[in-house]
């Protein structure tokens, strides 16, 4: 269809095989998520044309830009493209940089002023790159890929050399950029954190290959995924800014009742995404008011399921929403819990960020 990205490559090196088919829609942020080594990067790189071995097919808004017969060259084709690392000229200053690829590819100065606005780049312009903090390049190669005017951009991870306290600050911009862009955008990450905030579309990468594609929360959501099995396994449920109170705590409805979170000030009404951890989930047979837990929710307990490190995964409904918790076999004994039990969901309000 001319409103989607159609992505059909293969690509062989030595041992690794990447081969994917799948179709994204030419709209918002598709993240592309997997572990270290599944070919995330490389399937980027294919879609940029700095693959020359790979083979297949890719359309883009209708656009032919490889097939069979056809292979457009990487600088032909209409991509904004931000790395791990900046890549920023380091002899030429932040306007330099920006200005650089701008000019190349003629696009209209109200966009060069329209990034550097939205990613508040002007006390930043007469500095050079090692003047600069991680997340201050990052922000400085987001710009520098939008003035170009692209039809597509594409992330390869453009968060994983920072620390915590960077991506931080820099995951509203790329939140900006969702909003503002107007122009598809492949995220390439590990991290689920950036998939719970950025991604509207979510495709699974394992060895090589895709091994789901679809609306994003639906399959963050999905307990049949080996997104349910991890560690830091969650749900994803989308939220709407309420009252905030003097020390930072932020109210959400959701359908499944008010939560309290922290995180930046949100105007009432905002739409937010909130990711809560199974493992900061506990669970009570009747609801307790005399504890910090700020959080309480009842619930329906759906299924028990093995979970690593000898644990216990409850599946919870709540509210019509997909919740999970993490527990011991010690407190599933304690509890006698059962399948089509009621209880009472309790979350720390410290464990919400948003």
């Amino acid at each position: 269809m001319a409103d989607d990205i159609r992505i059909t490559q293969r690509l062989v090196r030595g041992s690794f095989r990447l081969d994917v088919d799948v179709t994204l829609p030419a709209r918002g942020v598709s993240v592309i998520f997997g572990p270290s080594g599944c070919g995330k990067s490389t399937l980027l790189r294919a879609i940029a044309g700095l693959e020359p071995a790979a083979s297949g097919q890719l359309h883009v808004a209708g656009a032919c830009w490889q097939d069979a017969r056809h292979r457009l060259p990487a600088h032909r084709r209409a991509v904004g493209m931000v790395f791990q690392h900046s890549a920023l000229l380091p002899h030429l200053r932040v306007d330099a940089n920006l200005r650089y690829g701008w000019k190349r590819a003629g696009a209209p100065t109200a966009l060069l002023e329209q990034w550097i606005e939205h990613l508040q780049l002007a006390p930043l312009l007469a500095r050079r790159p090692q003047s600069l903090s991680g997340g201050e390049r990052q922000r400085v190669a987001l710009a520098r890929a939008l003035v170009t005017a692209p039809e597509l951009l594409l992330l390869d991870e453009p968060l994983s050399a920072l620390d915590a306290t960077r991506r931080a600050e820099i995951l509203p911009f790329l939140e900006a950029v969702r909003r503002e862009a107007g122009v598809p955008i492949l995220h390439v990450t590990h991290a689920i954190e950036e998939v719970a905030r950025l991604a509207d579309h979510l495709v699974l990468m394992e060895a090589g290959r895709c091994t789901a594609a679809g609306n994003a929360l639906e399959l963050l959501n999905r307990a049949d995924l080996p997104l349910a099995l991890r560690e830091d396994a969650g749900v994803v449920w989308e939220a709407e800014a309420r009252a905030r109170d003097a020390h930072g705590l932020l109210e959400l409805h959701t359908p499944a009742g008010s939560l309290f979170a922290h995180g930046e000030p949100h105007p009432p009404g905002t739409r937010l995404r909130v990711r809560i951890q199974a493992r900061d989930v506990s669970l009570a047979l009747r609801r307790h008011d005399d504890s910090s837990l700020l959080n309480l929710l009842p619930a329906t307990l759906l299924a028990l399921e093995t979970a690593p490190n000898g644990q216990v995964q409850a599946r919870l409904e709540a509210g019509g929403t997909p919740l999970l918790a993490r527990i011991s076999h010690r407190s599933l004994e304690r509890l006698a819990l059962q399948p089509g039990m009621p209880l009472w969901a309790q979350i720390k309000a410290v464990a919400l960020l948003v």
